[in-house]
């Protein structure tokens, strides 16, 4: 589980952090202007990338936050199982099996190549390449 820090008010839309261990996506910052006595506060809006949980954090604008750096792996489809995909990996042929999202669903076939996101015991399939 690879991570580097930032400081809040350096995020933009878009951007990855970690809140209670848990990767997120930001969906709005706003920084409020540092007044009389204490420093600017940024307030984080932000939603899971794995499971779509959605959180917002108030902290000092200097504060520091981690920032995950997501694992991103080319996979081969080897079998379909319903609601899942049983992956191998293009790098290390290790094989996984992984719940298909949504978009994905019937749009799948034996021997297609995935791309897949990794962070710490959390993964998912992203998109068909």
């Amino acid at each position: 589980m690879e991570k580097k820090q930032t400081e809040i008010k350096n995020l933009k839309p878009g951007n990855f952090v970690l809140i209670d261990d848990i990767p997120m996506k930001v969906d709005k910052l706003q920084l409020s202007k540092s007044g009389k006595h204490g420093a600017a506060k940024a307030r984080l809006f932000a939603s899971g990338l794995f499971d779509n949980v959605k959180k917002i954090i108030v902290k000092p604008g200097d504060s520091r936050m981690d920032v995950p750096v997501i694992e991103k792996r080319n996979c081969q489809v080897v079998a379909l199982t319903g609601e899942a995909a049983q992956l191998m990996d293009l790098e290390d042929y290790s094989m996984t099996e992984l719940r298909i999202p949504e978009e994905l669903k019937g749009m799948l076939t034996e021997g297609d190549e995935v791309l897949t996101w990794k962070f710490g015991s959390h993964s998912m399939i992203k998109s068909k390449k």
